[in-house]
């Protein structure tokens, strides 16, 4: 019996290595700290989400296997994050605003029952931060 394929990992491209880490580990990723072996064609990283795995590379790594540009900008990715309440969505909104590349959407009581934020990472790619209302 074959096994049907399954989305095992979701990759990134950092513009800026050190602060992407930076970004993502106030996420909860547990992600290595970059070294001078971290950059060049071996600048990959990697955390395990609990069973996906969000992966990092530069765009130089990108560029050694593909002609694309690879410009930043959040495409037609975006991530979201569980957090624990509604005063965590708006701290984590807060700061990662500052760590990276904005806010989209400020925080708010959302119709469908969440506190939900959006904030931007240090490439642009989207972020969303929810926590349940109430109960």
């Amino acid at each position: 019996m074959t096994t049907a394929p399954r989305i095992d990992a979701i990759g990134l491209v950092a513009g800026d290595l050190a602060r992407t880490v930076s970004f993502y580990r106030h996420l909860g990723c547990d992600l290595p700290e970059p070294t001078g072996a971290d950059t060049g064609l071996d600048a990959h990283l990697e955390c395990d989400l609990g069973g996906v795995r969000l992966m990092i590379d530069t765009e130089e790594v990108m560029r050694s296997s593909s002609q694309d540009t690879w410009s930043s900008g959040a495409g037609r990715l975006t991530l979201a994050a569980q957090c624990a309440s509604p005063a965590e969505v708006d701290r984590l909104h807060e700061e990662l605003s500052t760590l990276g590349a904005g806010s989209q959407v400020e925080p708010f009581d959302a119709p469908w029952g969440q506190r939900y934020a959006t904030v931007l990472d240090p490439d642009g790619v989207r972020v969303d931060l929810y926590a349940p209302l109430g109960g």
